[in-house]
């Protein structure tokens, strides 16, 4: 479970973050949602530590986190925007090389290696450099690395950019695994479609503050819309509407 209590991060005079508040519980895929530009990616960034918080508490299974807290941070498994794949390197040691990092032996590697390649379908890319590897590959190289340690919190960041119809429905199915499995989610995403289908709750971001959450049918019943596309446009727009006011 991931709670967020009061998140503020400022560049220079702007407020990226501005008080973010909200919870995500295990078994469920909590969607992250926002124009560009909103927060969400500097929040996921204070949330995996890459970035410092200027306030405001970050809890992981209730305990909370922070940069030099390491074992706390081993339970996250994060996919980030920039997937950050070492081109030279193959598959299978760019994920090893993530495995030794976090401290696991060699045979425990190789077997998680080769349950993760099975369910994310790569197994005729472990030995390829990922040099020239497509989108869809990388996604699947970086979600691997990401796993290799059986985190229980996943943070995902918009990781269906790019991908063909086919990968995106695999990486669909894998997320719907995963929360089957008891993992806590977090995705952020563009994609009213996978919000649709993949989430629990939805928190929607403006502006550095969250301007409402909830299960998806109480985002449309707050909006008064039909599909959740109009309800984030409706709900966004009367934000905007508010803090120009």
């Amino acid at each position: 479970m991931i709670s967020v209590h009061n998140l503020c991060k400022r560049f220079g005079t702007v407020q990226a973050v501005d008080g973010v508040t909200f919870s995500a519980a295990d078994g469920e895929v909590t969607g992250l949602l926002g124009p560009n530009g909103a927060g969400k990616t500097t929040t996921l960034r204070m949330l995996y530590s890459l970035l410092p918080a200027d306030s405001g508490q970050i809890l992981v299974d209730g305990e909370e986190l922070d940069a030099d807290n390491h074992a706390l941070r081993s339970r996250l498994g994060v996919v980030p925007d920039a997937k950050g794949l070492y081109p030279r390197l193959t598959a299978r040691e760019n994920i090893t090389y993530f495995g030794r990092m976090q401290g696991l032996e060699k045979d425990f590697i190789a077997q998680r290696i080769e349950q993760l390649s099975s369910v994310l379908g790569m197994e005729d890319l472990l030995e390829r450099r990922c040099d020239g590897f497509s989108q869809g590959q990388r996604v699947k190289v970086a979600i691997a690395r990401a796993l290799i340690h059986q985190p229980r919190n996943i943070l995902l960041d918009e990781p269906s950019n790019g991908l063909d119809v086919m990968s995106n429905r695999a990486l669909r199915q894998f997320i719907l695994d995963r929360r089957a499995a008891g993992d806590c989610i977090v995705l952020s995403t563009h994609i009213m479609q996978e919000v649709a289908a993949l989430c629990d709750r939805i928190v929607v971001i403006a502006a550095g503050r969250v301007i409402t959450s909830g299960a998806p049918e109480e985002i449309l019943a707050q909006s008064g819309e039909s599909t959740l596309e109009d309800a984030f446009v409706t709900l966004v727009g009367a934000a905007a509407e508010g803090l120009m006011a």
